[in-house]
């Protein structure tokens, strides 16, 4: 131990001499990252709705005050200053506000505001005001309220609907058992809650999950004396699942009916959407095996089903993750986003469910949609397809189906588009680069510079990481960010330096974009690489936005294709003469604390140390919807869960293993890991272990820091000797 403490504190020092800078200390890299070491930006920066006018809010002091211009015009003006305001609020008959709300004026001709905890919108031209919704319904659960003034939320498990002084409770019988109005299914196929306004605001969609079914899993409350257990219902793969419907609420006639879905019960009812004139509403139902999806249609009024629109079948799994877009100018057209082809694309479907026409195409995904123009002729979206690693924006022209790039630049770009699409509001990054802010006129090419950020690190001794790629055995290109010890000189450049990998490899997550801190979002790779580490980030096959069999390519055997990819980045790191390959460590999260795991066992000696949070070590005890898809159940396909189950292969372990676990995890079950321990001592195989009470599957807050402490402590304690 003192040997580490006197290496760290010579390598500081020559640190601090040759380069006169400052180091990080992991306050600054996991908490001052995301604000005051965050790059500047520009609060609340947004169009006006109906304009080519951007405004933001500028704080001078205590004082806030919207500054508003346009791309064509190099000159700001103030747009509204808190007198202004309550000048407009008193006229109003409202009271006036000692400072200045938060403000949203993109969403329609009214301001929306929040004030004193209330909701409200104003209208500048009439000067009438209204409460959306009050201070005491916003403190209710799952709060939504619809265009027509009603507002739905949760109480004591049931779902109430109210507009001003007329409240309808429209459930009786919710509990934990019964569960109304909240996102279903764990939150899988893009799901995110529970309650669906119609388009007038007078129909509300909402789901009831019954699960009495599932069995009652024990979360240890131990902040009280004694501990108590609270059960949540987590159904395991294989076992039961629960059972889903969707009602639907008539504001007008307050009766409720439910859609008829049919059996099995154990089924997915995802991405539900009206239909412009609110007659009927679409869902893409999902079998349990998630090989075959039908988009159907119901009568919003009776429930029925009416027809399957098209269905799509796949010999693996099914994903639909986007409600279908109806046309803005012809309501017996949508959009369909689907990965048939490969890739992630906009399809283009009449109400009978032919296919009209695919909109867009290529070796790329689309990864999201942005709205329509004024006229509804042209949709904007954002997709990969410059490179897998940038982000940007495009108009498509839905009768050509062709597409232009709006947004320059090898980058990550954030757009906003005004209303009538003339007008792009750009935010970017770059690796060297934290953040430019532009207002675009794409047709005249007229560019107007808002923020050209200063680099935040500037003071402190760090550079960028190189990003590149590496080959997979199949001949993918696989991302990684590497950052160099700093202070590393070509005269030593084959001094040895230890390594530190860190990945996850799982769906639904990329790591590594050509964006400020290569995509990371604190700086701990940059402190890592300060204290003397060659830091390597990696995604392999199975991570995302790099087309349907990139992330396929694990279906029924999670963990092999990752394991061979990381053998390519060891075999990268062995070729560079300054990465001591003899002392590296591996560190992952969740999937990446599987795939950690998994590697320390079936590759054991490679790295010396490793550090696994939150792993799934049994698929087994995770959850039906994301172990199924990517696994199968365990009765179809127990050679599968058999090689994936780590604690039977604890006994090759080598090297130092240390796991870390959230005491209320209820995403991956704390059991994982326990069986692990209970394995090794079984086995007399030594591993570390540690848990952050009061957290649940990711620790954040200030407890952040003193996790990444424990991460980096491990490694200098087993890597630096």
């Amino acid at each position: 131990m003192k040997k580490f403490l006197l290496l760290s504190q010579l390598l500081c020092a020559s640190l601090f001499g040759v380069a006169q800078q400052k180091m990080l200390t992991m306050q600054d890299a996991m908490t001052n990252a995301r604000t005051t070491l965050a790059p500047q930006t520009m609060p609340q920066l947004q169009f006006i709705y109906g304009t080519e006018e951007y405004v933001y809010a500028k704080r001078s002091g205590d004082v806030v005050e919207w500054m508003s211009g346009k791309a064509n015009d190099p000159s700001e003006h103030t747009f509204l200053s808190l007198s202004q305001l309550n000048k407009k609020l008193h006229t109003a008959g409202q009271d006036t506000v000692q400072a200045m709300p938060y403000i949203i004026f993109n969403e329609g001709p009214e301001w929306i505001m929040y004030i004193n905890g209330a909701k409200v919108a104003f209208d500048p031209v009439k000067n009438t005001y209204r409460t959306i919704l009050t201070a005491e319904l916003g403190q209710k659960a799952n709060v939504e309220e619809g265009s027509a003034g009603y507002v739905a939320y949760l109480d004591q498990s049931n779902l109430f609907v109210a507009k001003g002084a007329d409240v309808k409770q429209v459930t009786s019988d919710g509990s934990s058992d019964i569960v109304y109005a909240s996102s279903v299914h764990r939150d899988e196929f893009g799901i995110s809650k529970g309650t669906f306004w119609s388009n007038s605001g007078n129909q509300l969609a909402f789901y009831r999950m019954d699960q009495s079914m599932v069995t009652d899993y024990p979360i240890v409350d131990w902040t009280s004396r004694p501990a108590k257990n609270v059960n949540i219902k987590y159904p395991m793969a294989g076992d039961k699942s629960h059972h889903v419907t969707v009602g639907v609420y008539n504001a007008a006639t307050k009766t409720t009916v439910y859609l008829k879905t049919g059996e099995p019960a154990e089924q997915y009812l995802t991405n539900i959407a009206w239909s412009p004139d609110d007659k009927y509403i679409f869902i893409a139902v999902v079998n349990r095996g998630q090989n075959h999806m039908k988009l159907n249609q119901y009568d919003a009024t009776t429930g029925n089903f009416m027809k399957t629109l098209f269905e799509e079948k796949d010999s693996k799994y099914v994903e639909p993750l986007v409600p279908m877009l109806f046309l803005k100018n012809d309501a017996s057209r949508f959009i369909w986003q689907s990965n048939r082809d490969g890739w992630n694309h906009l399809y283009l479907f009449d109400l009978s469910g032919k296919l009209l026409k695919q909109l867009t195409k290529g070796n790329w995904e689309v990864l999201e949609v942005k709205g329509f123009t004024t006229n509804g002729d042209q949709l904007f979206y954002v997709s990969t397809a410059e490179s897998p690693i940038t982000r940007n924006l495009y108009s498509l022209n839905i009768k050509s189906a062709k597409s232009t790039r709006m947004t320059k630049g090898f980058a990550v770009h954030n757009a906003q588009v005004s209303s009538s699409g003339k007008s792009v509001i750009d935010q970017y990054s770059k690796p060297d680069q934290p953040r430019i802010i532009q207002v675009l006129e794409p047709a005249t090419g007229k560019e107007k510079v808002l923020l050209k950020a200063v680099n935040p690190l500037a003071d402190y001794a760090t550079a960028s990481s190189s990003i590149f790629t590496i080959k997979s055995d199949t001949g993918d290109d696989l991302y990684c960010s590497l950052y160099k010890p700093v202070g590393m000189s070509g005269a030593d450049s084959t001094k040895k330096h230890p390594a530190v990998v860190y990945w996850y490899g799982g769906s639904h997550a990329q790591l590594i974009t050509n964006s400020w801190n290569a995509g990371a979002g604190d700086y701990w790779f940059r402190y890592m690489a300060q204290r003397g580490y060659v830091v390597l980030t990696i995604d392999t096959r199975g991570s995302d936005n790099r087309g349907k069999a990139f992330e396929q390519s694990m279906f029924r055997r999670v963990g092999d294709v990752q394991m061979q990819d990381m053998m390519k980045a060891v075999g990268y790191l062995k070729g560079l003469p300054y990465a001591d390959t003899e002392r590296m460590g591996l560190f992952g999260w969740s999937f990446g604390g599987f795939n950690t795991v998994d590697f320390m066992l079936t590759h054991p000696g490679v790295f010396k140390a490793a550090v696994a949070g939150g792993p799934v070590i049994n698929w087994n005890f995770y959850e039906v919807m994301y172990t199924e898809r990517y696994m199968d159940t365990p009765q179809e396909n127990p050679e599968g869960f058999a090689a994936t189950n780590l604690s039977d292969k604890v006994q090759n372990l080598k090297g130092n293993l240390l796991l870390i676990h959230g005491l209320q995890d209820p995403v991956v079950l704390q059991q994982n890991t326990v069986d692990f321990v209970k394995h090794a001592v079984d086995k007399n195989v030594q591993v570390d272990y540690m848990i952050y009470p009061g957290h649940e599957h990711n620790v954040t807050g200030k407890d952040r820091a003193h996790l990444y402490q424990k991460v980096t402590d491990y490694f200098m304690l087993h890597l630096l000797k």
